[in-house]
């Protein structure tokens, strides 16, 4: 087997109710998250039409002037819903943020639940008419994707397949609409800064709908940087801090990069559109009995979702200390 192959898979094969095809899914997509921490999944549930919809708002927002797209930015929220404006965040250890700027969409809860009272609500730019359905469609579908991938990764670590449906239910997932916005004048960039330095995510898992251009590498066991390109009607998925931490590092949280593979690169913007499924904020983190042995010690102290996020966001200068 090769350790630094990223697997491909089909979602279809999972779902289909065929006991050969769901057992080589379950093995094939866990093995590829224990030796990259990444996999490429076909036949995710969102559709060529509501993935060029997608697109569509979210490149009508970004070429908003920015006094426009600051007013829908809020930033008592730390950057938990609407917009994130340019060079505000900056990767774990690194004092030059990324040239990025993004928007939020989060968790809309509809069953009376009380862990609503944890979440701001949804901030929606009227300005772009079909923002809001689009978004809402596209954050449903991916939930109920990752739910499922993570239902998969449960049998692989022979957990009940529902294990993780308790403890995302409403979780703090969020949807980011990502934009790495050209530069002109390469004189004007701060030193040292990137479209995205190398970081892990902080959540259970993300779904990464394609990148506009290429630029997305991860780095493998042995330290290379390897590009992952999925196709146009493929997802990325990786492993988050949070899963790495209550697996105790079998699964990888993945180090992944952003870059501009040639100069040309700077001067055109890259649109994409990760969702990070995050579970509710008292989700014990605490390492699986089964994945802490003599030869792999515990690494980890016990502690909630959401006292990692919140340690996560100061991190990232999103959050006030």
């Amino acid at each position: 087997m090769d350790k630094n192959k990223i697997a491909v898979v089909d979602y279809n094969n999972y779902t289909s109710g065929d006991p050969e095809k769901r057992k080589d899914f379950i093995k094939e997509f866990g093995d590829s998250f224990s030796n990259m921490g990444f996999a490429i999944v076909r036949n995710h549930g969102v559709s060529e039409e509501l993935k060029a919809k997608l697109f569509e708002v979210s490149k009508a927002f970004f070429a908003l002037p920015d006094d426009v797209k600051k007013s829908y930015e809020d930033e008592a929220n730390h950057g938990q819903r609407g917009y994130i404006s340019k060079n505000k965040e900056s990767a774990k250890g690194k004092d030059v943020p990324d040239l990025k700027e993004f928007y939020h969409v989060g968790q809309t809860v509809t069953d009376n639940d009380p862990i609503q009272s944890e979440y701001p609500d949804n901030i929606w730019p009227d300005v772009i008419a079909e923002f809001e359905a689009v978004g809402q469609e596209v954050y449903q579908t991916f939930e109920n994707t990752g739910r499922n991938l993570l239902r998969a990764t449960a049998l692989y670590l022979g957990l009940d397949e529902e294990y993780f449906d308790s403890r995302i239910h409403n979780g703090n997932s969020i949807l980011r609409l990502l934009h790495y916005y050209p530069v002109q004048d390469k004189s004007q960039i701060p030193e040292g800064a990137v479209r995205a330095a190398a970081h892990g995510d902080i959540n259970l898992i993300t779904l990464l709908m394609g990148g506009s251009a290429e630029g997305l590498q991860a780095q493998s066991l042995d330290g290379q940087w390897i590009p992952v390109s999925p196709a146009h009607d493929e997802i990325v998925v990786n492993i988050g801090d949070m899963l790495a931490r209550l697996t105790n590092n079998r699964f990888r949280s993945t180090q992944h990069q952003v870059i501009t593979p040639n100069e040309e690169s700077w001067t055109k913007p890259r649109y994409s559109t990760p969702f990070f499924l995050h579970p509710r904020s008292d989700m014990d983190l605490s390492c699986l009995p089964d994945c802490v042995t003599a030869e792999n010690p515990k690494e980890y102290s016990d502690m909630t979702a959401g006292e990692f996020l919140t340690e996560r966001l100061i991190e990232l200068g999103l959050k006030k200390a």
